[in-house]
């Protein structure tokens, strides 16, 4: 298709403001990734055992995922005086059965409880397990994780858990990033979605006002989580951490970060899972919040600007502009690994690639509604990522 010179000229204006938009929101939030830790490490401070309330730690597992064994461990080995971990799975065969039977015998003066019970009690399967193990939650303070997720350090329950006192605080979330199983092609790239643009996203949407939740790990008091209709109210959801985000905010309440930023585990080995993956992902956030979706798009300045080559090859303007725009990101991006200690010094060659993946699977994830989750079929509804 070929269009007149002024038809080019025009695109390419909008290409460029697109690309400058997106440099400055990079710039923007590789410096709030900076304070943020920045803020945090001035404001550690050591609590005394006696002032911390006991927690219940619920982990719903499903399958021998990679480092899970490392991500569970990380929970056991906590500075905290008093917390039960209760793990839970819905398959007498599941492997993940064996490494917990593991980290029993290897802690046996850790509160350690495993629940076997396969009763399904809605759609949404990870509920339904933390349900089932929610009948042997014994403390009032409950911190609920994923399996792929991994504490950042020893005292990530001490930072976390006292932030519940103030009367004004009714849910902890927590920042995370993506920790690559190993060092291959695909998991790079699929971290680089994780810490170059979800993260940084969430922290200026903090600035801007907004309290999201992140089901990757959260902490609540049981009286906020009865007085929101327990667990059972997000089990018509696969967006239940949105959901659950929601139910807060209605009581008046405030969903706070935890100064920790947990890790979780990138293990897809394969395009298509890494596409399956991020089309979940990107589905569910579009279901959620739409506009601000549609709004993410300008995250992705190689795109925009690679774009603008594409519509003048020939000119020199243009791919100065392009290795400029790929040298400012790689920067942030090298910003970022060092604030957050991860070694991925070989991210930025992807960065070009990482945009384009994006571009394509946020493009998909507008008109797809049905989506796989641990080989489990979802529809999505337009009410918070209802299931059908």
């Amino acid at each position: 298709m070929f269009w007149s010179l002024q038809t080019k000229i025009k695109l390419t204006r909008i290409l460029s403001i697109c690309t400058l938009l997106g440099c400055i929101q990079s710039g923007i939030s590789c410096l709030l990734i900076y304070f943020f830790k920045k803020k945090i490490k001035k404001q550690k401070k050591y609590t005394a055992p006696s002032s911390l309330p006991p927690v219940t730690i619920l982990k719903p597992l499903a399958n021998a995922e990679p480092l899970l064994y490392e991500a569970l461990k990380s929970f056991c080995e906590q500075n905290y005086p008093d917390f039960q971990l209760i793990f839970g799975v819905q398959d007498r065969k599941d492997p993940a059965i064996e490494i917990v039977h593991h980290l029993q015998n290897q802690y046996p003066n850790r509160d350690i409880k495993l629940v076997i019970n396969p009763e399904i009690h809605g759609v949404n399967r990870k509920v339904s397990n933390l349900i089932n193990m929610f009948a042997y939650a014994i403390h009032d303070c409950l911190l609920i994780s994923d399996s792929d997720i991994h504490t950042p350090h020893q005292n990530y329950l001490r930072e976390t858990i006292p932030l519940l006192d103030n009367d004004n605080v009714g849910l902890i979330t927590s920042l995370y990033s993506g920790l690559p199983y190993e060092s291959s092609i695909v998991q790079m790239l699929a971290s680089a979605h994780i810490n170059y643009n979800f993260m940084p996203g969430v922290i200026l949407s903090r600035y801007l006002g907004r309290q999201d939740c992140f089901g990757a790990c959260v902490a609540i008091k049981r009286s906020i989580l009865m007085k929101i209709g327990g667990l059972k109210a997000l089990l018509p959801y696969i967006a239940d951490d949105a959901k659950l985000g929601e139910l807060i905010r209605k009581q008046n309440l405030e969903v706070v970060l935890s100064p920790s930023i947990v890790k979780t585990t990138v293990s897809e080995n394969t395009f298509q899972a890494l596409y399956k993956h991020e089309l979940r992902w990107n589905r569910t956030v579009f279901t959620v919040e739409p506009l601000g979706f549609t709004c993410s798009f300008i995250q992705l300045p190689l795109f925009w600007i690679s774009l603008a080559v594409l519509l003048n090859p020939l000119k020199k303007k243009s791919w100065i502009n392009f290795l400029s725009c790929w040298i400012f990101q790689s920067i942030c991006c090298l910003v970022i690994n060092k604030k957050i200690k991860l070694d991925l010094k070989l991210i930025p060659l992807l960065l070009p690639l990482r945009d384009w993946a994006s571009a394509s699977i946020m493009m998909r994830s507008i008109f797809k509604e049905d989506i796989e989750w641990r080989g489990q079929k979802m529809t999505f509804k337009k009410n918070q990522g209802s299931n059908s």
